[in-house]
């Protein structure tokens, strides 16, 4: 039994580094292609390109590891089951159940590999990728994050720190103005909250024609003076719009689990609480168990009866992946408008999921 176990398991990782890499390698080079149009205009040498398909491939591998896992648990014992090697196990009285037990150490293996992945090496990998494509774009770089505060440079020579930055409100939690004239510091301004205001006068001089930044609860200190002003409200013309906040600013799949936990928390004691991060913290967690139920579920229905060759295996695995996705994706979106609480839009399908591959491989005959 043990030689056949390990000639399955040999198998079944074979397949897998084949599988799982090439998906993970395909969409990681069409992620590429469909970014060639803003990289060619700057001539990237050949090495940033590749390198920028590199640091996304950890990302596409994450997303498609469960996929890959029910092809080749299905792929594997398919094809066993066909060539009557199970039934032959069968007939010489061995337990299907014990020929399968080292698939169920390999499939929580590979969910602690998918949560080790998630959490490491795709974080850090994300931001490198994101990195290199302004490297690539030459776009320059306005701000950047220290100790999860964000600090940018603003027109006039100002230097301005956020302690927390709301892009859905467009609102700025804890801002501090340091301005700066003939290399002096001149003035600084502290706020406990800024609000983009959309502007449809065009008597204001503001430097975005879309909008300014209105200041709330502000203190204003003349270094030069010694003065200290308190108003209620201040518009601030030399910060630029949101937009600049889309496209840098540090995203779910960038952070890991701690990372998460502190922003939502600062979000909890400002006085707010975004869905979508809770969303994607439930996620963290629920999304790499679900690789374990897929190797289940694969070898479960490849032991039921003879699937009738390779086409047919693939079409099978390839309709319960698009499945759960859809399933999957819309519980996320649901959890991300709030319809159902966080909980069970990251839980809910991978438990249904779990159930029916913990059913079917209890059901599986000897």
């Amino acid at each position: 039994m043990l030689i056949i176990q390990r000639h399955y398991l040999k198998e079944f990782f074979k397949l897998l580094s084949l599988i799982g890499t090439g998906l993970a390698l395909i969409f990681s080079i069409l992620e590429l292609i469909d970014k060639i149009d803003d990289f060619m205009p700057n001539r990237p040498s050949l090495n940033s390109l590749l390198l920028y398909a590199s640091f996304n491939f950890p990302k596409y591998l994450l997303y498609l590891l469960p996929m890959a896992l029910l092809l080749c648990s299905l792929f594997t014992f398919s094809q066993a089951n066909r060539r009557k090697e199970i039934t032959a196990i069968r007939a010489s009285g061995g337990r299907i159940k014990n020929l399968l037990m080292p698939f169920l150490f390999a499939g929580l293996f590979l969910s602690l590999f998918g949560f080790v992945l998630g959490e490491l090496i795709m974080p850090d990998f994300s931001k490198k990728a994101r990195e290199l494509k302004n490297t690539i774009t030459k776009k320059e770089k306005k701000f950047a994050f220290k100790e999860d505060t964000m600090w940018l440079r603003a027109t006039g020579g100002s230097f301005v720190k956020i302690d927390l930055y709301l892009p859905e409100k467009k609102v700025s939690k804890g801002i501090s103005i340091f301005r700066i004239e003939n290399g002096y510091l001149k003035e600084r301004i502290e706020a406990e909250e800024a609000e983009w205001e959309e502007v449809r006068s065009s008597n204001l001089k503001v430097k975005s024609s879309e909008g300014i930044w209105r200041l709330k609860k502000v203190i204003v200190y003349d270094i030069e003076s010694g003065k200290i002003s308190r108003l209620r409200e201040l518009e601030y013309p030399y910060l630029e719009s949101p937009d600049i906040f889309t496209e840098d600013i540090q995203k779910p799949e960038e952070m890991g689990i701690g990372e998460l936990l502190r922003y939502t928390k600062k979000l909890k004691e400002a006085g707010f609480k975004n869905q979508k991060l809770i969303v994607d913290l439930n996620s963290k967690i629920s999304y790499p168990l679900i690789n374990f139920f897929m190797v289940l579920l694969g070898i479960s229905l490849s032991m039921r009866e003879n699937r009738g060759g390779g086409l047919v295996t693939a079409a099978i695995g390839l309709f319960i992946s698009l499945l759960y996705w859809f399933s999957y994706t819309v519980t996320l979106s649901m959890g991300y408008a709030g319809i159902v609480p966080p909980v069970i839009s990251t839980w809910l399908v991978p438990i249904i999921f779990g159930g029916a591959a913990v059913y079917l491989f209890r059901k599986i005959p000897e």
